[in-house]
């Protein structure tokens, strides 16, 4: 009776934040926008809103409690262990090709740790915990968009270049999430006071950039419709939503990572999957359809499978 309490609890918190996605999708289905407002919002949320939001944060980094460096291997630990797993699944019993199961097993690792990740960590666990989520950021799409390059080129070519690696190390660099996280790190660490009407201003559009990155990922959804290979799509969200956060958490209690970090890094396994997966599945030509079903129903049954996980690990022995 009392894990049903903490579920509904768990639940009605995190509700308000897929009513937002919710909003944004039914604004452009209901009424019908443009798909030049969509790309606006989303081109402001990412390019300003969240680097100031990040740089603000990461600002008064040392204010926050010292971050166990070792969750980086918790959580991308994980991701390789299921990213292994997915390959089998994806050969083994849908007989797909080594570029399509690359693209599988990608899907069922991919986190959207910023236009989801960020806004329900930021509700759930407070500021403290943006600094961890930052750390992952900042790795995150170095690691995934490698790991799939190299998967990719190696099954095609038999063989791997430095090209892509370099390539990916490129893009993440001119990421303005990366630029304002450790813009902020660089302020913070020479000690640099920032003036009261800038500290001020940034903090105010920290303050609306999670719900706006919410409406505006509703938006972007819109744009998806579920299609065939509904068998693929379940497994992705099947490997992502339960069995990533479950690997995750078992690494992270193996390793003895402290409280919060393992709260973070399971609560980022747990959370849908990212619009940059299916960018991916776009840039190599696999699997787009899949992918593009996986954002929806991932997003939409996150609603339910996030708070579920957040009330069992409040359950357990390290809460």
């Amino acid at each position: 009776m009392e894990f049903l309490t903490t579920l509904w609890a768990q639940f009605l918190s995190t509700l308000p934040l897929f009513m937002l996605i919710l909003l944004g999708f039914l604004a452009v289905k209901l009424g019908r926008w443009q798909k030049t407002v969509t790309d606006s919002l989303t081109k402001f949320t990412f390019y300003i809103a969240f680097p100031i939001m990040l740089f603000q944060i990461m600002s008064h980094f040392s204010e926050h409690s010292q971050i166990d460096i070792k969750l980086l291997f918790v959580f991308f630990g994980g991701s390789f262990i299921v990213f292994a797993i997915g390959c089998l699944i994806a050969s083994k019993i849908f007989k797909l090709n080594g570029s399509e199961s690359t693209i599988f097993a990608m899907g069922s690792i991919y986190t959207n740790t910023v236009f989801v990740g960020i806004p329900i960590i930021k509700m759930l666990l407070g500021d403290d915990a943006i600094p961890i989520v930052a750390i992952v950021v900042i790795f995150n799409a170095l690691i995934l968009w490698t790991l799939a390059t190299v998967s990719i080129e190696f099954v095609q070519m038999g063989k791997f270049s430095t090209k892509g690696i370099v390539k990916a190390f490129k893009n993440v660099s001119k990421n303005p999430i990366i630029i304002g996280i450790f813009t902020g790190i660089v302020v913070n660490f020479i000690g640099l006071p920032l003036p009261n009407f800038i500290d001020k201003s940034t903090k105010m559009v920290s303050e609306m950039t999670a719900p706006l990155s919410l409406i505006v990922l509703g938006m972007g959804l819109a744009e998806y419709k579920i299609c065939d290979k509904l068998l693929i799509t379940t497994a992705i969200c099947a490997l992502k939503l339960t069995v990533l956060p479950v690997v995750t958490y078992i690494l992270g209690k193996l390793i003895g990572l402290p409280t919060l970090e393992l709260q973070v890094v399971v609560l980022l396994s747990s959370v849908s999957i990212a619009i940059n997966c299916y960018m991916m599945a776009r840039q190599f030509e696999v699997l787009q359809g899949p992918i593009a079903s996986s954002l929806l129903i991932s997003t939409t049954l996150s609603s339910i499978t996030t708070p579920l996980i957040l009330s069992i690990m409040l359950q357990l022995p390290f809460a």
